[in-house]
């Protein structure tokens, strides 16, 4: 995600009262993204109790094939914009911010790549030394293939359970990250009255436009 200040870049995004936002780029990985992962969260929630219904087994058994899906997808996406941020940087974090608040901002910014990348091959590890050794079938469209050396282990049970407590953890790990991040991001709009959530979403405006605008 980044920060252009070049005159007519097509990439830029002006922001409201001259200021520089994320590009659109940016602001579309980060937004299909986010719908992504709480789409991934609330369908792990359900079908990891559905599927020991047997009235909801067949649903859950659905679900479970789109979750593989839409976690494959996310890692895509993820390293997309981690590259995407390598080439075009992010815009600078507000000039009031202490040196607490940026090494926080930074760190969960970190570890949001961590999980949005980690989660995934930890969920397609899981999927590959499960004793089963269903395939995983990509939006019903072609066959993502197991990891050859987790699936043909001899042994597939406790490495199966351990990547599946990890991934479960990793889960409660990214509600709790969103949980901050949302508030963080709702702190900056109403609290520090800045222009940190504006930037990912152009069309708000800020006391500050309002102000400048007058």
């Amino acid at each position: 995600m980044g920060l252009r200040t070049g005159a007519g870049n097509e990439a830029g995004l002006q922001m409201p009262s001259g200021r520089m936002g994320y590009n659109r780029v940016a602001v579309t990985l980060h937004w299909l993204i986010a719908a992504a992962i709480l789409t991934l969260l609330a369908s792990g929630l359900w079908m990891t109790d559905a599927i020991k219904v047997p009235a909801t087994q067949a649903t859950a058994f659905t679900v479970y094939q789109w979750h593989k899906s839409l976690g494959l997808t996310v890692l895509v996406l993820s390293l997309a914009r981690l590259a995407w941020r390598l080439f075009s940087p992010p815009p600078p974090l507000p000039s009031n911010m202490g040196p607490m608040s940026r090494l926080a901002a930074r760190g969960a910014h970190a570890a949001f790549y961590i999980l949005m990348i980690g989660l995934p091959l930890v969920g397609w590890a899981m999927v590959s030394a499960s004793i089963y050794g269903l395939p995983t079938i990509v939006f019903g469209l072609f066959e993502w293939p197991h990891i050859s050396l987790l699936a043909n282990l001899e042994d597939k049970a406790p490495v199966e359970a351990a990547f599946r407590t990890a991934h479960q953890i990793g889960g409660y790990l990214m509600i709790a990250l969103l949980i901050l991040h949302v508030a963080a991001a709702l702190k900056h709009h109403f609290i520090d009255r800045d222009h940190v959530l504006a930037a990912m979403l152009p069309l708000i405006r800020t006391p500050s436009d309002a102000r400048m605008e007058r």
